[in-house]
């Protein structure tokens, strides 16, 4: 199905502009009037990572008048694997504003606004208000919802993307544009169960797969901004790049929708954090006063080597993660052996626990399954290897 277009031709191009856009001007159904509505766009793309690096700077190419770029993290080593708007020189900047210069070498003539203060429920209004399009590049489920709720209430279609080792996803959100038109919660009516979805900080992600889905966001975006071909709206774009294969699947409004069906629950922003929660029920009640610092493992490894303490220590982490950096003196067992209680078997009835992870969200699940089976005694390591890498040995690489 066909959309009008979002935004009205601007008056003119420049004969600079005729230049820079003639690949698009020839096209038929982009012609002059198109580019003239791209000009005339405003977009905010919401993270400048991986989706949020080929969405700028593909939307800059195409000549979007208006860029905003709602980043708060700084360029870190470890993004340069799949985040290609930013370079080496880039590492420790602030990606809102590393991404802007990237932005501006590959096209002077477009404006870019930053919004570099973390999105939440005191500004998220705010900061939308104005852009004729959202481009969704964020990470997690939280801001997810936030950003579908946020775009209903104010009325803006957003274009959503998600991306998982080889798995990426895609769609349109607008039930502004159509009365059958879904929104995200259609889709997700609860986010997974905490634990359930890795993070692509944890699971990760293959860089290329960025640009995939990426460039459909913004093949997307120009579509609904110039009002032609069919937009994903109602559709869900999946690709697999192992098989090398695309699906999709039709998505229905819901009409018992928390939003956007007949007797819509959430009729304001709500607690996202808590609405998703990073860790489930069970294991942040197991994690209450049995969490320790990576000083305090520190200080026990040291006693365990003088033979005046002994436990056991426990990484959760997945092979892989394992062979990339550890804490000397662990012994591997994934968070999946804990689930299925496999690990139970393997873990001393004479010893006391701890447990740690990347960061301490695998280790706090594992923890809870621990203390059920009755070992009362056990620990996890807030903040994990990342914590132990910072604050205790950083001669080991980070991930």
């Amino acid at each position: 199905m066909s959309f009008p277009a979002l935004v009205e031709p601007a008056a003119e191009l420049t004969v600079d502009e005729v230049r820079r856009y003639s690949r698009h001007l020839i096209i038929p159904d982009v012609g002059m009037t198109g580019q003239k509505r791209l000009k005339n766009a405003k977009v905010l793309v919401i993270g400048a990572g991986g989706l949020g690096s080929p969405a700028l700077l593909y939307l800059a190419a195409a000549g979007v008048g208006t860029l905003g770029i709602a980043e708060f993290d700084e360029v870190d080593e470890s993004n340069l694997q799949r985040q290609v708007i930013h370079g080496q020189s880039d590492v420790g900047r602030p990606k809102a504003q590393s991404a802007r210069d990237s932005v501006k070498e590959v096209n002077p003539l477009v404006e870019v606004v930053l919004h570099e203060g973390r999105l939440d429920n005191d500004n998220v209004m705010e900061v939308f208000r104005g852009y004729d399009l959202i481009v969704d590049g964020t990470d997690n489920f939280a801001t997810r919802y936030m950003v579908n709720d946020a775009a209903y209430f104010l009325g803006i279609p957003y274009v959503w993307g998600s991306i998982y080792r080889f798995d990426g996803q895609a769609s349109v959100f607008a039930p502004s544009l159509a009365d059958d038109a879904p929104c995200y919660r259609c889709l997700y009516p609860e986010p997974p169960p905490p634990g359930m979805v890795p993070s692509c900080a944890e699971g990760g992600v293959l860089g290329v797969l960025c640009a995939s889905i990426g460039s459909i966001q913004v093949n997307e975006a120009i579509k609904l901004l110039t009002g032609i071909g069919d937009p994903l709206v109602g559709r869900l774009m999946i690709y697999d790049a192992l098989e090398m294969e695309y699906r999709k699947l039709k998505v229905r409004k819901d009409p018992g929708c928390a939003l956007c069906g007949e007797s819509p629950t959430v009729t304001s922003l709500i607690d996202y954090d808590a609405f998703c929660g990073a860790v489930s029920d069970e294991a942040a009640d197991a994690a209450a006063g049995s969490t320790i610092s990576v000083g305090t493992l520190e200080t026990m490894l040291k006693e365990r080597e003088e033979g005046t303490r002994d436990f056991v220590l426990v990484d959760v982490r997945e092979p892989n993660e394992y062979e990339i950096n550890r804490i000397p003196g662990s012994v591997l067992i994934p968070k999946g052996e804990f689930l299925n209680g496999k690990a139970l078997e393997e873990l001393p009835s004479d010893k006391q626990v701890v447990l740690h992870c990347k960061s301490g969200v695998r280790s706090a699940e594992a923890l809870a399954v621990v203390k059920g089976a009755g070992f009362s005694d056990a620990v996890h390591v807030g903040g994990g290897v990342v914590a132990w890498v910072n604050q205790v040995d950083p001669s080991q690489p980070s991930y």
